[in-house]
């Protein structure tokens, strides 16, 4: 029977040496039915973005051998280009990136592009950044529609966008069906925890703009690397949430830390999250 979701897992959780062809291997052999993309703000990862036509097609060739698709992508970026800069060059940069993300998406089959929620992260968040923000994302959801290719945000670990409710101030100001949430519940639910709200009740302020949810753990405070089931996310409840909201496109978000057992959780990922997934249906 075909299942009624899928389940990705982050490019990250995979030591970065692994070539393409590796990487789709190990995820297809986990039980992962796509892989997301990183492209994050270092040179390597930003070079991506530049890929030559050859390189493309070699990279949807692997994915057609393997038998496993690169279906989303978390464009983090934009972290050290942000599109609130008080800087001109830094801003220009940041939609060079997003201009680049979209076209790689559209090329490669990437449905969903996962955006930082930052107006600004190495600098002051202001009117004015939050002014820039606001015209850049104007642009850049013109761009993803003309490609019919999803944005969608991440709530973050900072102030500015940590929960699905402050998302939807911006999916409402820009009111387009290409920007809407992809939610990362770790980070929720230690946002919820600082407020003192419950965290479904946010996921719950997206209704009928989430595209996909980030599976991750987190514990107060600290927002990456904490082992599946040892931090305090509530993923039964989480999934149940999501499900009933109407998602049906999940990732395991965790990262490869020199664990040479990275094999191993990967399998663990996917175990957990399926059989928590496999009760919706």
């Amino acid at each position: 029977m075909e299942k009624a979701y899928t389940l990705g897992l982050y490019e990250k959780s995979m030591p970065s040496w692994l070539g393409w062809k590796e990487k789709l291997e190990a995820a297809k052999a986990a039980g992962y039915d796509f892989v997301e993309i990183s492209i994050d703000e270092t040179e390597e990862k930003l070079s991506r973005l530049s890929m030559s036509q050859a390189e493309r097609l070699e990279l949807i060739s692997m994915m057609k051998i393997v038998g496993l698709p690169i279906r989303t992508m978390c464009l983090s970026g934009h972290r050290k280009y942000p599109l609130g800069s008080h800087d001109p060059e830094i801003r220009e940069k940041g939609m060079d990136i997003m201009k680049k993300a979209i076209q790689l998406s559209d090329d490669l089959g990437v449905r969903i592009i996962q955006l930082a929620g930052y107006d600004v992260y190495y600098e002051d968040s202001s009117e004015d950044t939050r002014e820039y923000f606001l015209d850049n994302l104007k642009k850049a959801t013109e761009i993803a529609a003309k490609a019919g290719v999803l944005l969608g945000f991440e709530t973050m670990e900072t102030e500015f966008m940590n929960t699905v409710e402050k998302s939807m101030e911006y999916v409402k100001l820009v009111s387009s069906m290409y920007l809407n949430v992809y939610p990362d519940i770790g980070n929720i639910t230690n946002a919820a925890k600082t407020y003192g709200i419950d965290a479904l009740d946010d996921l719950k302020a997206g209704k009928g703009h989430l595209v996909a949810m980030h599976l991750k753990e987190t514990v107060p405070g600290k927002f990456r690397e904490i082992p599946f089931g040892m931090g305090h996310v509530d993923f039964e409840r989480a999934i149940e949430t999501a499900w009933e909201l109407g998602i049906r496109k999940f990732v395991t978000e965790f990262w490869f830390t020199g664990n040479e057992e990275w094999m191993k959780a990967l399998y663990d990922a996917n175990r957990r999250m399926t059989e928590i997934l496999n009760k919706q249906c």
